[in-house]
């Protein structure tokens, strides 16, 4: 006997489900097959166009992406990249020459300086006035502050808004982040955006949870689930614009590009010399995770690396966490370079802020915000470009002195955005950049 699917509610708001709009059971079933045969023409398990190389071509040479080395708790400066040896303020580590001729690092890391001159500018002068956990990370994320009627981006929506392909099956935004101190500072987001330029945020397992399809759901069923959703939708938005069904379908979209990008977060595809390269630690893991994500399309990754907040035992703090940064920073530049990506990849490496001058009596360093630094690797940087500096005891900027709106607009340029460009939420108009700020030319290639 032939069966019908109800019709719905037939309301004159509903077109095309009433009567005459019955499915009939037969020519439901070709419909299916007809409606979606494309769409799921290979199986959940792989993107196979990362493969192509003509793709990946495509992609080394035109798209631009963004990784955040984010020093979560804030690193000191005098420890990194504007130490000052032999003053009272300079702490028990010397400074060493870097590639760059008359340029000066902490000898914790001989890494980057060794290579200082092939990828990375260093600026020396951020004054961005905010000690606090909570709103200097809102600052240093968003580039502002939100005012009091309206909730601002972060970095990470923006580039994923405005660097991401309307056609790429990948995640636009990954954020990783694995300690629990300092956690809730680092929860930015879309702000007015919305949800779609939300980040994927991975706390603990370095691959996303619910990716992969139900092991009682077969793959068979799971393809003829996604042809009913995708017939129902098309048979309701026909004879009627609606973008709400529309921007239905694009999230379904998105979520089996998401489900076949699940090997992209799976280090275990690497090469044991690779990962050995990257070494051991979550921090180093996800650094490579953050390249194979880049490498795939994935136009803005933060890696997280916590926790910086060293009021105590700053030196025996610094000493593990700049050590590893030096090489986990080095390596995966260097995999940029030889991959042909680091020209089309930015990496900046940045906390909420830095450490103070003045050695506490815990033999620790404070919150401080006054004079301190951070760094611009790859694309559309100048490397070993120095821009700003601090006086002898890193007390106050004397030169160059920026804030992160500077450093945000300098960051849009490098990417080949316009800082001015503006968004319109209702009548006003906001600059990605915050206005007033300018771009830092002089470490612009």
């Amino acid at each position: 006997m032939m069966r019908k699917i109800p019709a719905f509610c037939g309301s004159p708001d509903h077109p095309g489900f009433g009567r005459s709009s019955e499915i009939h059971r037969r020519s439901f079933i070709a419909g299916t097959a007809a409606a979606t045969a494309t769409a799921f023409a290979a199986d959940m398990g792989g993107v196979d166009c990362f493969a192509q190389p003509s793709y990946a071509d495509e992609l080394k040479r035109d798209q631009k992406r963004v990784i955040l080395l984010w020093l979560a708790g804030g690193a000191s400066q005098l420890e990194t990249w504007d130490p000052k040896p032999g003053r009272a303020t300079g702490g028990p580590f010397r400074s060493i020459a870097t590639s760059v001729p008359g340029v000066r690092i902490s000898e914790l890391m001989p890494k980057m300086a060794a290579n200082l001159h092939r990828h990375t500018a260093i600026l020396r002068s951020l004054n961005t006035r905010n000690g606090d956990h909570g709103g200097a990370s809102e600052l240093m994320l968003r580039g502002r502050r939100d005012d009091a009627t309206l909730h601002y981006p972060d970095l990470g929506a923006m580039i994923a808004r405005e660097l991401g392909r309307a056609d790429s099956s990948v995640p636009d935004y990954v954020a990783f982040y694995s300690e629990t101190e300092g956690r809730r500072s680092s929860l930015q987001g879309p702000g007015f955006l919305g949800s779609r330029y939300a980040p994927i945020q991975l706390f603990e397992d370095p691959i996303p949870a619910d990716l992969r399809r139900l092991e009682e759901i077969t793959d068979v069923d799971h393809q003829d689930r996604e042809r009913l959703r995708r017939l129902l939708s098309d048979r309701f938005v026909r004879n009627r614009g609606s973008n709400t069904v529309n921007s239905h379908n694009t999230a379904y979209d998105r979520v089996r590009g998401l489900m076949s990008s699940e090997h992209l977060f799976d280090i275990e595809r690497e090469p044991q010399q690779v990962r050995d390269l990257y070494g051991p630690t979550r921090f180093g893991q996800q650094c490579l995770v953050a390249r194979r994500l880049v490498e795939a399309g994935v136009p803005f990754v933060r890696v997280a690396r916590a926790w910086w907040d060293s009021h105590g035992q700053n030196f025996e703090t610094h000493l593990e966490l700049v050590t590893e940064l030096d090489h986990v920073m080095n390596v995966l530049l260097d995999d940029l370079q030889q991959r042909g990506l680091l020209e089309h990849t930015l990496v900046i490496t940045v906390g909420e802020f830095g450490r103070t001058p003045q050695i506490n009596a815990s033999l620790g360093r404070d919150h401080f915000a006054s004079a301190w630094s951070c760094s611009l690797s790859g694309c559309g940087i100048k490397p070993g470009a120095v821009y700003g500096a601090s006086d002898p005891d890193g007390l106050t900027v004397v030169d160059g002195e920026m804030g992160a709106g500077d450093l945000f607009a300098t960051i849009f340029h490098a990417v080949g955005l316009d800082p001015e460009k503006e968004y319109h939420v209702g009548a006003r108009p906001v600059p990605l950049a915050d206005p007033g700020t300018r771009i830092i030319q002089d470490v612009l290639a």
